[in-house]
């Protein structure tokens, strides 16, 4: 498999081609134009499609807030894509799967963990087969509290848009693996104080913000044109297909008032090999650099 600098230089490489030197339409398909986009009635159906490798102890904060807040306006179809070496997962999925939680429909899809280090392996494979009004590719850190899924029906209701964002979000502070909220028992269902985050502006639809519209995502898929970005990998990646994707729906997305989204920032990602020079190193720097208010 390549190493992270030859990625780095043919992504780069992309960067410079795709949509400047040679036409975007080369690369994948074109996007339906937007007075052409279905309009939804309600109740409408959404798709959160999140990745999550050993980072269990931060995916339950997500699953407990689908439990906790499940919607009441919408139907949420939740794709979670995990591999089989996750042992810790694997249990919260099967306690969450016993769970018949209202409107929510949970769907499991074990990946070789190869695919899974590739994010847009699985977002490709759900953006083409969804029947969602809307698919969200989120992160597994996201915590969907309090009306977040309700306002968010309300404001896609009747809307034609390639790409719409939650135009805020709530954070904490870089926490520390010590702090006592990311340490409440793994086998229940937890909850967060809300009194320990803060606003943070939200500016363009990243990596773990882009709602995008079913028609779309149907259509254009998640860069499956373009190798780089479907080759199995051997670590977790540096998710430089985002960037790319947006550019080749020719979106940066539209911002939208959702309410209720929160996010806990802390120190530790699990997701990277621990212990290793490159992970303490990714350590130092978020500490270092931690200036409270993460641009996502």
């Amino acid at each position: 498999m390549a190493s992270d600098k030859l990625i780095w230089l043919r992504h780069q490489f992309n960067k410079y081609l795709i949509g400047t030197v040679l036409p975007i339409g080369w690369f994948g398909p074109k996007p339906p134009a937007i007075n052409t986009l279905s309009i939804q009635h309600t109740p409408l159906k959404l798709h959160i499609v999140s990745h999550c490798w050993q980072y269990s102890h931060m995916l339950n904060f997500q699953l407990s807030s689908l439990v906790n807040h499940a919607p009441t306006s919408m139907h949420v179809t939740y794709t979670l894509y995990h591999a089989a070496e996750d042992t810790k997962l694997k249990k919260l999925i099967s306690r969450f799967n016993a769970l018949a939680v209202p409107n929510v429909t949970w769907d499991w899809i074990e990946l070789p963990k190869q695919q899974l280090f590739r994010r847009a392996i699985g977002r490709n494979q759900s953006a083409l087969g969804t029947q969602a009004d809307w698919i969200w590719f989120s992160d597994c850190d996201l915590i969907f509290h309090d009306a977040c899924l309700d306002s968010l029906a309300q404001a896609l209701t009747g809307k034609q848009e390639h790409m719409v964002f939650p135009q805020q979000e709530y954070v904490t502070d870089l926490l520390p693996s010590s702090h006592p909220m990311l340490n409440q028992g793994s086998d229940e269902i937890i909850d967060i104080d809300t009194s320990l985050f803060q606003t943070n502006a939200i500016h363009k639809a990243k990596g773990a913000f882009q709602i995008v519209h079913g028609d779309v995502a149907r259509t254009c898929g998640y860069c499956p044109d373009i190798s780089l970005y479907q080759q199995p990998m051997s670590h977790w990646s540096k998710t430089y297909e985002d960037s790319m994707f947006r550019r080749l729906i020719g979106s940066e997305g539209v911002p939208i008032d959702v309410k209720g989204l929160y996010r806990i920032r802390h120190v530790e990602k699990g997701r990277y090999v621990q212990g290793a020079q490159l992970s303490q190193l990714r350590k130092e720097i978020r500490v270092a650099t931690d200036d409270q208010g993460s641009q996502s």
